[in-house]
């Protein structure tokens, strides 16, 4: 690997993917490598066929080093949100001087204040993010280091990653010869790299509708303030075909992606699947029963959200498990009595939202690499001027 060059694995709910690349032109990459492979998944927070996922990641790493001629030393692990629990606390700091001028290291100070996680066995803190700070004047802020208060405070989310991730996944790496690994959570990375600053100081809510799992977060100013998962996808709705159909799986994924819940449709029509035909309306039907349990299930997770989303925040749907599906987000948006949008990636040749998760860890890791260099310097110079 090159100096600037990083690499991350995403696990996505029914495929592996492992990307090297460095920042390129106009905010977009340059992907050197990328390794992709289809694996049992995970529900409920647990791995399907745990055995075999050693294997699965190998094989999604070799991939990647080949195309980039490369050997991957260090990986960047994306957790997703069935092994991440996300918790806000409102913390405070206060100096002796009122005249203080606030650097890096108080605000580190003030994420510590929140960090009491060392001392649980079941989580590995792996984020901390600010949703916003707060000066003396009460006035919030998002970058707080250069003013002068009396004292710094603000709300701090802190995602954390369930050790029983951690460490099956720390084990593979092991057996695998990566040196290093580091966790990060594939929701906050989706959530930066999907939403512009101003989107996000006004609230924004990313439903991710994967192959079997879904995630819902509610996010502001740099972090997350809700995180909620279940185990419901586009997959679902492939069994479903197959089950009623008594057709193959791969028979019924042919068949969804033809589904069109646009159109009005009669009871003569009819999908064509491999010179096969299907009364069109009742497929319609199958699907938009399946779609709409999502959807219920949605409103259930903003309902334990204890924030209010105001009426003019939309639902972003994003992941490649319904969002490709015509008419899909107006069901969404219909059930959930909301305004529902497709978000996806602005990279050139990969602006399909089943992207969302990958190339957001890709783009979060790139900028932390970039902010610890400028955190060095910013705390070098504090320490020779004090």
């Amino acid at each position: 690997m090159t100096q600037q060059d990083v690499a991350v694995l995403d696990f996505g709910s029914s495929k592996i993917t492992v990307l090297i690349g460095q920042k390129g032109l106009n905010d977009t990459f340059t992907i050197s490598g990328k390794g992709e492979t289809e694996y049992a998944g995970f529900a409920d927070g647990e791995f399907y066929r745990p055995d075999q996922l050693g294997q699965a990641v190998l094989h999604a790493i070799n991939i990647a080093e080949t195309a980039a001629k490369t050997k991957v030393t260090k990986l960047y692990v994306g957790v997703p949100g069935d092994f991440t629990i996300c918790t806000c606390k409102n913390v405070e700091i206060g100096f002796a001087n009122n005249k203080h001028k606030i650097n890096v290291g108080d605000v580190e100070e003030l994420h510590n204040q929140g960090n009491t996680f060392y001392r649980d066995p079941n989580v590995t803190l792996i984020n901390i993010q600010p949703i916003y700070y707060v000066l003396d004047d009460e006035k919030r802020c998002i970058d707080p280091v250069g003013m002068t208060s009396g004292k710094l405070g603000g709300q701090i989310s802190y995602l954390l990653a369930e050790n029983k991730f951690v460490n099956m996944v720390g084990s593979i790496m092991n057996s695998l010869g990566v040196e290093k690994v580091e966790y990060v959570s594939s929701i906050l990375a989706e959530t930066l790299f999907l939403f512009d600053d101003n989107k996000r100081d006004q609230l924004v809510v990313l439903v991710d509708v994967g192959f079997i799992t879904t995630t819902v977060a509610v996010g502001r100013g740099d972090g997350i303030l809700s995180l909620h998962s279940f185990s419901l996808g586009g997959g679902n709705i492939s069994g479903d075909l197959a089950t009623y159909f008594q057709i193959s799986f791969a028979e019924a994924e042919a068949l969804k992606r033809k589904v069109a819940l646009t159109i009005s449709v009669g009871q003569d029509d009819v999908y064509e699947v491999g010179g096969k035909y299907y009364n069109a309306s009742l497929v319609n039907e199958i699907v938009r029963a399946r779609i709409s349990t999502i959807a219920r299930t949605v409103l259930k997770c903003m309902e334990l959200n204890e924030y209010i989303i105001p009426d003019n925040i939309p639902y972003s749907l994003t992941g490649g498990g319904i969002s490709y599906m015509r008419g899909a987000k107006d069901i969404l948006s219909e059930l959930c009595r909301r305004r529902v949008e497709i978000v996806a990636p602005r990279i050139p040749q990969m602006e399909v939202p089943g992207w969302s998760s990958s190339l957001g860890l890709l783009d979060l890791v790139l900028k932390m690499q970039v902010e610890q260099k400028q955190k060095k310097r910013s705390f070098l110079d504090w320490l020779l001027n004090k």
